[in-house]
């Protein structure tokens, strides 16, 4: 076939393959990184309802990369005394953190009305780490921290992963240097330390 027929059937196949790309017929709410930004707002707003305003605050800015180096991230800290807090050091380039960072989503979803969340992308690029961020979408926030001085605060300067656990009086608790092996050794954790 050639000529008109054949540039008939070509389009005719192309409408075809083009239509089905829609699924019900409906119009798509957003694709790639914009699909990821809108859920992981939506998990930080609805993590967000029914807690307490302190804590409501952070989930409003889940999956955010927040800039303000250690003074911004201090702030925090200080306006969350009163609630425990899980902080996760954690790269786009780590691939233990790639693979524990699922863990901590899960927990925070499930705890993030009486545990505050926040991660901290240390010796990273904003570039990559918004990548990351769009990939696996986190209800909660994490602060830019290029060159290592918030881990410094939390003394994780080594390890990567790192998970540091404060107490509701605002101090740190303890550190866990290295990957977590499983959720269920992080629910423990935060069992035994967010308190």
């Amino acid at each position: 076939m050639t000529g008109p027929r054949c540039s008939l059937a070509l389009l005719a196949a192309l409408v075809v393959a083009v239509a089905g790309c829609g699924g019900s017929g409906e119009r798509a709410q957003g694709s790639g990184p914009d699909r990821a930004v809108a859920a992981r707002g939506q998990e930080g707003r609805s993590l967000a309802r029914g807690a307490p305003p302190e804590l409501a605050a952070v989930y409003a800015r889940g999956g955010q990369l927040l800039q303000g180096g250690p003074k911004a991230f201090r702030a925090q800290l200080a306006e969350l005394r009163g609630y425990p807090v899980v902080v996760n050091k954690w790269a786009s380039w780590c691939g233990p953190c790639r693979a524990e960072l699922p863990y901590f989503r899960r927990q925070a979803l499930e705890r993030g009305r009486r545990v505050a969340f926040l991660g901290s992308n240390t010796n990273d690029s904003d570039g990559p780490a918004t990548r990351f961020l769009n990939e696996l979408p986190l209800p909660f926030p994490s602060y830019a921290d290029p060159n290592g001085d918030i881990a410094q605060i939390f003394q994780a300067v080594i390890a990567f992963p790192s998970t540091a656990f404060y107490g509701r009086d605002g101090r740190l608790v303890t550190v866990k240097q290295g990957v977590y092996a499983s959720e269920r050794e992080l629910a423990a954790d935060i069992d035994r330390y967010a308190r």
